[in-house]
């Protein structure tokens, strides 16, 4: 950290504490406690009025701060509710710049909205189960895919796909531009181009393995947006089912992407999905047990007909 930098983050931990010492903020910023004597008297003849108590520390005038923006209170709740998400969803790098955006953030804020602001959070808990924060192999992959789109260079992985291709192969070796990272319901996606595919597909991180950063370049094309973007819909497969009455409101809390439709009748909820691979829906109906019936399509029924059977062999 250079002499500037640092001045700049004294005066931050000065704002975010009543009183600081020497020896912590030495401590802090790694250096002698003589150069922070120096960062001191050099921040005073700035012009920051600092007041130095013997045996005490350092502290601010009140009424004093720096930089000079102003955040409401739920201003201030929702940017520090954001650095909680973006430390338990990102990579390492992101996670350090959110704690330091944490502080800063802490520091700007008069003791009246900060008092307030910590109020706040203590009533509300941004709580992310374990299934939905992202494994730490994934943001290893994370943090390298996000500097491959920043540098416009292809990377390389082997990829497990969720369904065998023609010829039965579940894995592929792929080589893709980076277009963008999207987070889908608490997994990360890659947006790219495929050079196998020759067109945009859609990768998640929790399936790849040994990705490398290639010396080869790509260029963005100018017409893509990833905020803008919106993928093919090509979820040709229908099917209709019904669940007891007992359990719909636990089929309607359970949000399943896949949902298209639902309705309540004197039988029961109908609900329409629409899916790419009926195998994607295998799971999700059989864990609702005798609660729930396959209405449509007939090849569906037999399947999950089939799945019964062999589970009852087992018992």
């Amino acid at each position: 950290m250079n002499k500037t930098d640092r001045l700049l983050a004294v005066v931050l931990e000065l704002q975010r504490k009543e009183v600081v010492r020497a020896e912590d903020l030495a401590t802090l910023f790694e250096t002698s406690v003589r150069t922070i004597y120096r960062d001191i008297q050099a921040l005073s003849e700035a012009g920051v009025p600092i007041i130095g108590a013997p045996g005490t520390g350092y502290s601010l005038m009140e009424g004093y701060f720096l930089p000079p923006i102003s955040f409401t209170v739920l201003e201030a709740v929702s940017l520090l509710i954001g650095t909680d998400f973006i430390e338990q969803q990102f990579d390492d790098d992101y996670r350090v710049r959110a704690q330091a955006a944490r502080s800063k953030i802490e520091a700007i804020l008069p003791s009246s909205v900060r008092n307030e602001t910590s109020h706040v959070l203590k009533a509300m808990r941004l709580l992310i189960s374990d299934k939905q924060v992202t494994p730490s192999k994934e943001k290893k992959y994370l943090e390298k895919i996000r500097r491959a789109i920043l540098d416009e260079r292809k990377i390389n992985f082997h990829y497990a796909k969720r369904f065998a291709d023609s010829e039965g192969n579940h894995h592929s070796v792929r080589t893709v531009s980076p277009y963008g990272l999207v987070l889908i319901q608490g997994s990360w996606m890659l947006v790219a181009r495929c050079d196998l595919r020759q067109d945009i597909r859609h990768f998640r991180l929790s399936r790849m393995t040994e990705l490398i950063n290639l010396e080869e370049r790509f260029e963005l094309p100018a017409h893509f947006n990833l905020r803008e973007y919106t993928p093919p819909d090509d979820r040709n497969l229908r099917v209709r089912l019904r669940f007891n009455h007992d359990i719909v409101d636990k089929v309607r809390e359970s949000n399943y992407h896949y949902i298209e439709y639902m309705e309540e009748h004197q039988d029961g909820l109908h609900v329409v999905l629409r899916v790419r691979h009926l195998d994607e829906l295998l799971q999700w109906v059989l864990g609702w047990g005798a609660g729930v019936i396959v209405l449509e399509p007939e090849s569906f029924r037999n399947r999950i007909r089939e799945e019964a059977e062999k589970m009852l062999k087992h018992y």
